[in-house]
């Protein structure tokens, strides 16, 4: 029986929802009821669609099977995206050996957070996830695919690959990960070491030894950040084969799962098993998604994108749902930074097959959906190889390290890993998994910078010595991007470490790695838009209570003072900010998933 809680969340969403979700539903049957569009282009067109087609051009122009379109993050930069290099000529071999055909449709861009920390990259990094959803509907635009598959893993490429699975949901989409790469140097002796190099302890040398040792091979960092979450989320929406995500690159039962995800990619074409992408993301998917994130205290960051892949599917979340669902979920799981694990640990000691059995026993997470293979039900489930082909077995009932994963009745906490904030500096998020108990209420001064290294610069000069909250703002989408602070956690850990209570409210973001200092994020109205945290001075007495979600500066007067204007004209230019002006000037809030693309209007 489903939890009453889930199921109040539920019904309010579909409330809320019903308008934007009911348009969208109509168009999306619109397109359905014309049927595969591959057959209604003229001679020329598909003259043009199939000439690079070698082998399969003959099949394409004369035969009436699937024709599937594969959307490829691949770059050989990258190490969660190299793998992804001989994916199509599987995925092709696989099409033509059931009848059927496939074609790159097109390529998306992927950057990686972890390259870009600190630098002005990481200004591009947020709207990137809508180009993606962009780059993703001009590769489909030629409207010659039965089907989808989509290739993607890191932190703003799924998001916007869903966002733009959402948009052709009038033909299933299919996500195929590439697993994380192997264990290497644990997450916590690596976090030990850039402890050590903010503190001047070890030279540059050290920590590149350190870092080099950590992330050493194709495939995700192996921490439960962004990219792992992202996977994870596939999962529990129904979007990935059950069992696939943390399976390693270039292992036989990873080409066996990707060569079945084309099998299934196919049977779910027009005719009778039709999945379109539609039918899988509604309300009930996104509420898995959202219990899947509490029950493994994943990244913060899919606060921000889940609300925006949900708006391009006709949904809409606040956060008030991600706060309500986060009180009803147990933490089930610890993985770095919640634990020592990491997700290869993680996947052996049940993984997500295990939690997603217990969730649904409990009454936690929404069984009787669509999904890409029927029900949530088969998810329960662990991949193995038998042969060259995959086969399903029940996932254990015993957690085989209760250390990293355990059932709902004895969780590591009895709520998720995230809570709302909100009081007189506007709305924002903490992700408590990972903070102590005794930090959960943090009241101190306040202490104002307006970029992150100015915090560093004054870490250097020894300036914290006292209780501090450390407010960074002009971080926000509309003032440069809303990139991740995460380079200010060893600063703030040292702090920590050293006996301070301290904090970070910002509206900018933290990673998935954001780890055991308390910090309040994505602030909204952000201090560009002229919101609350423009008016904290130095000084002010700020009271962040992550047990009752208030967010308080106490100093009398706050409420009348006028906010504080900043010079943003520096980041309006340079490594491609330029082209990103109008990102900035239309952008939504961040409560409503801070994109250009879905601002909020289609409630």
């Amino acid at each position: 029986m489903l939890n009453t809680q889930i199921d109040r969340v539920t019904e309010r969403i579909l409330e809320r929802s019903h308008k934007a979700r009911s348009a969208y539903i109509a168009k999306t049957d619109a397109a359905i009821s014309k049927g595969p569009a591959r057959g209604h282009l003229g001679c020329s067109g598909q003259a043009h669609a199939y000439a690079g087609a070698g082998e399969d051009q003959n099949a394409l122009a004369e035969g009436h099977a699937p024709n599937l379109g594969i959307v490829t993050s691949y770059n050989d930069m990258l190490s969660a995206h190299a793998p992804y290099a001989a994916y199509p000529d599987l995925i092709k071999r696989i099409a033509r050996e059931q009848g059927a055909t496939a074609q790159v449709a097109g390529g998306v861009p992927a950057m990686c957070d972890g390259v870009t920390q600190g630098e002005t990259g990481m200004e591009l990094s947020l709207f990137s996830r809508d180009v993606i959803a962009m780059a993703a509907a001009v590769a489909l635009s030629h409207n010659t695919y039965d089907a989808a598959l989509y290739l993607g893993v890191c932190d703003k490429i799924v998001p916007g690959l869903v966002m733009a699975a959402a948009t052709f949901g009038h033909i299933p989409a299919v996500f195929l990960p590439a697993g994380p790469m192997t264990s290497g140097l644990p997450n916590d002796e690596k976090a030990a070491v850039r402890k050590k190099f903010a503190t001047g302890e070890v030279d540059r040398k050290a920590l590149m030894a350190a870092e080099m040792a950590a992330y050493h091979g194709p495939g995700t960092c192996t921490f439960y950040g962004t990219a792992n979450s992202n996977q994870m989320l596939m999962e529990f929406m129904g979007l990935h084969l059950p069992g696939s995500s943390f399976v390693n690159p270039h292992t036989p039962l990873r080409d066996a799962l990707t060569a079945e995800g084309v099998r299934q990619a196919l049977a779910i074409t027009p005719g009778d098993g039709f999945t379109p992408a539609a039918h899988v993301l509604d309300a009930r998917a996104f509420v898995n998604g959202i219990v899947g994130l509490m029950a493994t205290g994943g990244s913060t960051n899919l606060v921000l994108h889940l609300p925006a892949m949900a708006r391009a599917a006709g949904v809409i979340l606040t956060l008030e749902d991600f706060s309500d669902l986060s009180a009803s979920v147990p933490l089930m799981a610890r993985v770095y930074p919640n634990g020592l694990a990491d997700v290869n640990h993680f996947h052996a000691a049940g993984g997500l097959g295990y939690m997603i059995g217990h969730l649904i026993e409990s009454g936690l997470m929404h069984e009787d959906v669509t999904t890409i293979v029927g029900s949530m039900g088969a998810y329960a489930a662990e991949a193995k190889l038998d042969g060259d082909r995959v086969k399903w077995e029940p996932a254990p009932r015993e957690s085989q390290n209760d250390k990293i994963v355990r059932p709902p009745s004895d969780a590591f906490q009895p709520t998720g890993g995230l809570a709302k904030l909100e009081g007189n500096l506007g709305q924002g998020v903490i992700k408590v998994s990972a903070v102590a108990p005794e930090r959960h209420v943090i009241e101190a001064p306040a202490r104002v910078f307006h970029d992150q290294e100015s915090v560093k610069a004054a870490f250097r000069a020894g300036e914290f010595t006292q209780d501090t909250i450390v407010v960074v703002r002009f971080q926000g989408p509309q003032a440069n991007g809303m990139p991740e602070l995460h380079g200010l956690t060893p600063v703030l850990s040292v702090l920590q470490d050293r006996g301070l209570n301290v904090a970070l409210i910002t509206d900018g973001r933290m990673s998935g790695a954001s780890g055991k200092v308390p910090a309040a994020i994505h602030m909204s109205p952000e201090a560009a838009a002229g919101g609350p945290i423009a008016r904290v001075q130095d000084g002010d007495l700020i009271r962040l209570d992550a047990t009752t979600g208030q967010l308080q500066v106490l100093t009398n007067g706050f409420a009348d003072r006028d906010p504080v204007e900043a010079d943003l004209s520096a980041n309006e230019f340079g490594i491609g900010r330029e082209l990103f002006s109008a990102f900035r000037r239309h952008v939504g809030p961040a409560t409503a998933g801070a994109s250009p693309l879905l601002t909020g209007d289609n409630e």
